[in-house]
């Protein structure tokens, strides 16, 4: 059985791009056709496949596939904190409760914009 190991083909990603201005949509825009890309085969350098292809690893029918809790959000620290807050002031973002500087337009914790 083939299975996508999607969590070194994003950490990858985020890894080699830069999230600066970008919306969770846009990232997940650009992350799907960076997937597509094509690239040369790993296994052979004359042939090219599609990006999402060397992410796929073969594992026994009796194998357990770890599956991800989408409740629970674990910070790949990517985006940190930058900057100092001038003033001190703070917000709180309406979605998680996160303190977040007063001139931030995502939060800094789940993403949602703070200028609604």
């Amino acid at each position: 059985m083939k299975v996508f190991n999607s969590k070194i083909a994003a950490e990858e990603y985020m890894s080699n791009h830069t999230l600066t201005f970008s919306t969770p949509e846009l990232t997940l825009l650009r992350y799907s056709f960076w997937l597509g890309d094509i690239v040369p085969d790993p296994k052979d350098k004359e042939k090219t496949i599609p990006r999402l292809m060397t992410y796929l690893e073969e594992k026994s029918e009796n194998t357990v596939v770890n599956i991800i809790d989408d409740d629970k959000y674990v910070p790949s620290g990517a985006v940190k904190k930058i900057g100092t807050n001038m003033n001190n002031d703070i917000k709180y973002c309406p979605e998680c409760g996160k303190d977040n500087s007063i001139q931030a337009r995502f939060c800094i914790e789940c993403g949602k914009n703070q200028e609604e």
